[in-house]
């Protein structure tokens, strides 16, 4: 079912870095949980007011939230896939995280409203009366949200994107939302004791849970997150399609919404090659990666000694008394000066996010170090984080 409305509705659905299309994969997942939805908002309420069932009404409007929350990703889409203007010129890609926060808000406060209403109802209990017709439409109710998980999981992966894969993930929570109301219906009719606030305590609570969850997610992408360590290696294996470029450093990623990222990184290639050859070497690796990634590249040129035995020699030596303060640590950017008695080796230090020591203490203890073995060497460091 899924293939097929995807196959009939969208237009070049592999070409999926376009934003034309990734808009029409909203579109489709949007206008489809509107639509299914609503209906099951009408469908659960109907059966919980004939019932008294706060249970079953705290569902029902779970669904229609859930509706709410299509929407507003549809229209995220729509204003993320504006063209780029004076005052946003890397474009509107983040609004869809925006609208993804303002879906995450209103989930919790539906999540809240129902869970007062199921207190009230464990105060002052009443026995929902419920029949075998309304059964079976719950008991569809759970098949339909489902077969929704699916759809969501499946274009959500598509086009990764972050809305719908939540959407995905609150599909099945109202899975078991739905079964837990239905459980709590056949035990209050079978025992003739209410649980029907308990119910509809514990379906706010599967509410709220979502809700909170994915804001925290919605907010991280907001701030700014690493990307995937498959997606950096996918950077460093692409790089070695160039032999003329020995290594890379100080890559960074930034992500301005689906489809729109900013790439930056040094690219290490021998001091003595023909830095115009190496100037054409560079800008050919921005123009493929911009078509293999569909990301603005910028890459550095860094020119590192690489057939000097005393260079590489003092090199090996540095790398060997940073590993002996922390096996963590790594440099790059070296370089070395001599003189009549003293040599100076400068690099940078890259010291990771959750290294102990700060960068100020890291520098000294690794430039006394270097002293400690080889007095007549003397480190000027600079230390850094990786921003991967």
């Amino acid at each position: 079912m899924t293939n097929f409305l995807i196959k009939t509705f969208i237009k070049d659905n592999q070409n999926v870095s376009d934003p034309t299309v990734r808009g029409r994969y909203a579109t489709l997942s949007g206008i489809t949980g509107i639509i299914v939805n609503f209906l099951l908002f009408l469908v659960k309420l109907i059966v919980g007011i004939l019932s008294s069932s706060v249970a079953i009404i705290a569902d029902a409007f779970n669904n229609v939230s859930d509706a709410g929350s299509s929407l507003i990703t549809m229209l995220g889409f729509r204003l993320s896939s504006k063209h780029v203007d004076k005052e946003h010129p890397l474009g509107h890609g983040r609004m869809e995280y925006v609208t993804g926060f303002i879906v995450d808000v209103l989930i919790i406060l539906v999540g809240f409203e129902l869970l007062t209403g199921s207190i009230g109802k464990i105060i002052t209990p009443v026995i929902p009366s419920v029949s075998l017709l309304s059964y079976l439409l719950l008991g569809g109710a759970i098949f339909v949200k489902l077969w929704l998980f699916f759809f969501y999981r499946k274009i959500g992966k598509t086009i990764n994107s972050s809305a719908i894969k939540a959407a995905a993930t609150d599909s099945v929570s109202d899975c078991g939302a739905t079964s837990l109301v239905l459980v709590s219906a056949f035990l209050s009719k079978t025992f003739g004791v209410s649980v029907d606030g308990v119910a509809g305590l514990v379906v706010a609570g599967l509410i709220l849970y979502a809700g909170i969850k994915s804001a925290k997610e919605t907010i991280d992408l907001l701030l700014g997150t690493p990307p995937t360590p498959e997606f950096i290696e996918s950077i460093y294996a692409f790089v070695k399609n160039y032999p003329e470029i020995v290594g890379i450093h100080d890559v960074m990623v930034h992500d301005y919404g689906p489809g729109r990222q900013i790439m930056s990184f040094h690219a290490e290639i021998p001091s003595d090659y023909n830095v115009n050859l190496a100037h054409e070497i560079i800008d050919k690796l921005e123009r493929d990666m911009h078509k293999e990634f569909n990301a603005i590249v910028t890459v550095h040129l860094d020119p590192i000694e690489v057939n000097d035995e005393e260079v590489n020699a003092m090199r090996a030596f540095a790398i060997d008394c940073i590993k002996e303060i922390d096996e963590s640590f790594t440099l790059h950017d070296f370089r070395m000066t001599k003189g009549d008695k003293y040599v100076n080796v400068i690099f940078d230090l890259v010291i990771p996010v959750d290294c102990k020591m700060d960068d100020e203490t890291a520098a000294k203890t690794v430039a006394e170090k270097i002293k400690e073995r080889n007095e007549n060497c003397f480190a000027v460091i600079k230390a850094e984080h990786p921003f991967v």
